[in-house]
């Protein structure tokens, strides 16, 4: 074991003895900043990556929530007729449709990315939740593009914008740090059950229905709601639609539920992540 690893379990058994995980917290989180160039150069890696010797580019990242936009359209709201609480189903679509598709390619990408990076993880030292983190990162440049296609569709629909739209920094960092959470929950049980691979394809496919993207929140009956709410991309996608189509500022006690359990799920995701980081280089 090398020397910094030694340092790093001084640290989580002391850490453990005294019952004090939030030290255990602060100091690793405060190590990972540290190595905030890493994580700024493997995220800049990524997208170098995914569009070296393409032909379309960056364009992909408006390509493919805009032909889901269209599919949705057709299939949920032409034929299934299913509500969009009065907006254009185009608009409503796309607007839940360009988040959920910057979160499901995150955590695909993010959790395979130790596993991905076997030689990094054994040979070299560094807050290994970069490689869970950068993917993420690279992401939320496509979301960005995306999101600019929201202005042209809003344009043609006449539908109205809204100072509320300024809420959107924050939406995107609450959703940054969920993200970066399942990530790093799901890239530990990688490491140890590659069955996590095969069934992450499935796990997404059911989240996003259970999250409203092809139906509004007031779908879901009353006396569910709160309960339905303990996903907390439903709290989120709601959120981007109460900014960018009702001028709703997100807030009330669902918003705080879903901010509380998000940094909740944070926190027991990076300590169960830290907890495991010494033994990754012995099993992977």
């Amino acid at each position: 074991m090398k020397r910094e690893d030694k340092t790093l379990e001084v640290r989580y058994n002391d850490a453990e003895a005294r019952g004090n995980l939030f030290r255990l917290l602060y100091e690793s989180l405060r190590e990972f900043i540290s190595y905030r160039e890493l994580l700024w150069h493997w995220a800049l890696r990524d997208i170098k990556v995914r569009y070296k010797q393409t032909i379309f580019g960056v364009a992909w990242a408006i390509i493919q929530p805009f032909c889901m936009m269209i599919i949705f359209t057709l299939i949920f709201g032409k034929f299934a007729k299913i509500s969009s609480d009065g907006f254009p189903y185009p608009v409503f679509s796309y607007v839940a449709l360009v988040p959920w598709t910057f979160f499901s390619h995150s955590v695909n990408t993010g959790s395979m990315g130790l596993v991905s990076n076997i030689s990094l993880v054994t040979k070299a030292y560094f807050p290994k939740e970069i490689l869970v983190l950068a993917p993420t990162l690279a992401y939320l440049i496509d979301f960005a593009i995306a999101e600019t296609i929201f202005i042209g569709l809003a344009l043609y629909f006449h539908v109205d914008f809204h100072a509320t739209i300024f809420w959107l920094p924050v939406l995107v960092f609450l959703q940054l740090f969920f993200t970066w959470a399942v990530g790093l929950f799901l890239a530990t049980l990688n490491v140890f059950y590659r069955d996590v691979k095969y069934a992450l394809s499935l796990l997404m496919q059911i989240w996003m229905y259970a999250t409203p993207i092809v139906y509004p929140l007031s779908q879901v009956p009353a006396n569910l709601r709160n309960f339905y709410l303990l996903n907390p991309m439903a709290g989120i996608i709601n959120g981007y639609r109460q900014i960018f189509l009702q001028g709703q500022s997100p807030g009330g006690m669902s918003f705080l539920l879903t901010t509380g359990g998000v940094f909740l799920l944070f926190i027991v995701a990076y300590l169960f992540f830290k907890r495991l980081e010494l033994k990754f280089a012995d099993i992977i």
